[in-house]
């Protein structure tokens, strides 16, 4: 991707897949072993954006996956996953996806049925705006189309066949031709896998932008603060950081925070949110009980706002 391509957000003019609640069961290879040679050799998937390595970011999205796997070598995560390394090390994608896809068999074992991996979702470990959602509308592409693979095109509509989901069957089948015919998949480039895959494309020139250069980092990093999902980002940044998964309405709290600040003092705002929390943590500690303990905090906000703001009662001229 090239510094001047601005990823832009999704719009109506984007012909989405509306993805369904509930997908069948998948797995997620995400390719992570790349040598990140135009950003000088360094670690790429731990290269943060919006405070968060690229790496977690993008096994944030498929954190739906019944079983994950990282083709690189291991390093901390924010979740737990497997981990695989292709043969060479350094052998090209092919190889990799390869890897990845004998370690997911290897972790379902031989009591699951075929539909247990039906379909696989592949990405690589440099997408900082894929999300849960981009790989619900992949698989719900897969599934109603009957192709053998859903990837999404970028701005400039070409594919982006490391934003894609497949049906693992038909990637095992490719994968087992090309070893067959080329004596081995070290160095062959995707699309010698992808060609023999009928293919359905979902255009998402968000989703699919990546990082290769530096530049694409610094477009990254000021999308986040620009897309207006900033809070979003900084929630889930904090929620990795302190290695928790709740789902809250963001708006309660900020409304929480709102009515302590104007009705008691700004100081009151970050200290009311603190103890709602722990009280939440106290309970039941999920989406609810914050729900109820914020509840509670805004009626006494609103109460003590009502008490200053009251006038005082006329006392009569016979008070002494």
């Amino acid at each position: 991707m090239t510094p001047s391509e601005q990823p832009a957000a999704p719009g109506p003019d984007m012909p989405y897949v509306d993805a369904p609640y509930a997908v069948a069961p998948y797995d997620a290879v995400v390719l992570a072993g790349g040598a990140a040679r135009r950003l000088g050799g360094v670690d790429k998937p731990a290269v943060r954006v919006g405070g968060r390595p690229l790496l977690d970011r993008v096994l944030a999205a498929c954190a739906g996956a019944r079983a994950t796997v990282v083709v690189a070598d291991p390093r901390p995560t924010a979740r737990p996953v497997r981990w695989a390394r292709e043969e060479p090390p350094g052998g090209g994608p092919v190889a990799a996806l390869d890897a990845g896809l004998r370690r997911t068999k290897a972790e379902h074992g031989p009591e699951h049925g075929p539909e247990y991996t039906e379909f696989t979702v592949v990405f690589s470990a440099d997408l900082p705006f894929l999300e849960e959602a981009t790989v619900l509308r992949l698989l719900t592409a897969l599934r109603t189309t009957g192709a053998e693979g859903a990837l999404l095109t970028d701005a400039d509509g070409r594919d982006q066949p490391l934003v894609a989901a497949y049906r693992t069957d038909a990637l095992r089948r490719e994968l087992a031709a090309l070893a067959h015919g080329h004596g081995g998949l070290a160095g062959l480039p995707l699309r010698r896998l992808t060609g023999a895959l009928d293919l359905t494309r979902v255009p998402d020139p968000f989703a699919s932008f990546d990082c290769d250069t530096w530049d694409d980092i610094a477009t990254a990093r000021a999308r986040i603060r620009e897309h207006g999902h900033v809070l979003d980002e900084w929630i889930s940044a904090v929620k990795d950081e302190l290695g928790i998964d709740l789902d809250v309405d963001t708006g309660v709290l900020l409304d929480l925070a709102r009515d302590a600040a104007h009705g008691v003092a700004r100081p009151a705002a970050p200290l009311t949110t603190f103890l709602v929390g722990y009280a939440a943590a106290q309970g039941k500690g999920g989406p609810e009980a914050v729900a109820e303990a914020a509840r509670k905090a805004v009626a006494l906000a609103l109460r003590w706002e009502e008490e200053n703001s009251s006038p005082q009662p006329d006392p009569g001229p016979d008070a002494g």
